[in-house]
């Protein structure tokens, strides 16, 4: 495979008049002031299908002839891929097949089927999900692989040739790297017309072969967890990246639940590493920076763990156990002094049976949703001097 160059992504980009949508790059003076530099938001999350895999899959499918159409195509896929094939395969007339993890989000999985893929569960992440779907390209349906195609990663690339033109003061481009298609392309577009700028590719700790890790677990980047570097998109990589580094999962999750209060952007796990690395001082540089937010699928019950663990780090709520006389009233009156303190009472769990209590007592553990850490030592230091043994559990 060749590597594409700017006049590829140049025609990738007429390919996708009418299909891929210019995205908009916002600033955000909250990141720009925790990360100390200015700080600009390129929105894939607005993209169709909500991510930027819809450029490559749509350059692919148009490159397609008469016969390769009607035998079909058959993708791999951690969600945003499939749902980006699924798609474009829809526009073109085209049967789509989309294998997936087993244990990928419903949310992508619905979404792929939802337009009108036939989507097969196997394996337990995108590599062993890849191996399977190759087993099913038979009777001349074409693969469409997640990045490492040219065609795909010229897709990509138009990304590149958008920030050239909406950022000229720009200094450094952070992207998320799974399996490298769209920093490469990126990085090729880039590298053509603006080679001043460093492009910084992030992966997730649990799964970063590119930052030279050969162990892997969960994360929950999951359109990151690539554990096989591509054979086009490592050494493209290798040639234009200024560096890669790795964020945490605890550092996504902030970046997610930041992005989702102050920039009102819903954003999945891979497309916050970006944004996570430069709030982690993880990016060289002191200019202008703009993070790539690649995808915003994310799956609802695991945003609402990310926002739950999320206000729990800021302290936003706190479970205490207490104990107070076991007699009507008692309850009540602990609850209307912690009302006074402009705390809300979310939860009550009353401890009698099983544990070792003066007679006449309950245990009373409390979840309370508080404002800081600093409200939260200013309650635990009201209550005792009310008169309460009070242990903090988080």
């Amino acid at each position: 495979m060749t590597a594409p160059g700017l006049a590829e992504i140049r025609a990738a980009r007429e390919r996708l008049q009418g299909a891929a949508r210019v995205t908009p790059v916002y600033p955000s003076e909250t990141l720009g002031r925790r990360s100390g530099r200015p700080v600009f938001l390129k929105a894939e999350t607005l993209q169709r299908t909500g991510s930027f895999k819809v450029r490559g899959a749509v350059v692919k499918l148009a490159s397609l002839g008469p016969a390769e159409r009607a035998a079909g195509v058959v993708a791999a896929s951690a969600g945003n891929h499939g749902q980006a094939v699924a798609w474009a395969a829809r526009e073109a007339g085209v049967r789509a097949t989309i294998v997936m993890p087993a244990d990928a989000s419903m949310a992508k999985v619905d979404a792929t089927r939802s337009y009108g893929a036939e989507v097969v569960l196997a394996g337990e992440g995108f590599d062993e999900a890849m191996a399977a779907a190759q087993e099913r390209v038979t009777a001349g349906a074409t693969f469409v692989h997640a990045f490492d195609d040219p065609l795909v990663v010229a897709g990509q690339g138009t990304l590149g040739l958008e920030l050239a033109e909406q950022l000229p003061e720009i200094e450094t481009v952070v992207v998320p790297v799974g399996g490298g298609g769209l920093a490469s392309g990126i990085a090729i577009a880039l590298g053509e017309l603006r080679p001043e700028v460093r492009v910084v590719g992030v992966q997730a700790e649990a799964c970063a072969p590119y930052a030279g890790r050969t162990e892997f677990g969960f994360t929950i980047a999951d359109g990151i967890a690539v554990k096989t570097p591509g054979e086009l998109t490592g050494p493209i990589l290798r040639r234009h990246l200024a560096e890669i580094v790795t964020v945490s999962d605890d550092e996504i999750a902030d970046a997610i639940l930041l992005l989702l209060e102050r920039t009102k952007l819903v954003v999945e796990g891979a497309g916050a590493a970006g944004v996570a690395a430069l709030l982690a001082g993880k990016v060289g540089g002191e200019g202008p920076a703009c993070a790539i937010l690649s995808g915003g699928n994310i799956d609802p019950t695991l945003l609402v763990e990310v926002v739950r663990h999320g206000l729990t780090q800021a302290s936003r709520f706190l479970v205490l156990r207490t104990r107070i006389g076991d007699r009507p009233g008692a309850l009540a009156k602990l609850l209307t002094l912690i009302a006074g303190e402009r705390v809300n009472v979310l939860a009550v769990e009353h401890h009698r049976e099983g544990m070792k209590l003066p007679l006449a007592q309950t245990e009373v553990e409390l979840t309370l949703g508080t404002r800081d850490e600093a409200h939260c030592h200013e309650l635990l230091e009201r209550m005792a001097g009310w008169g309460y043994d009070v242990e903090r559990l988080r």
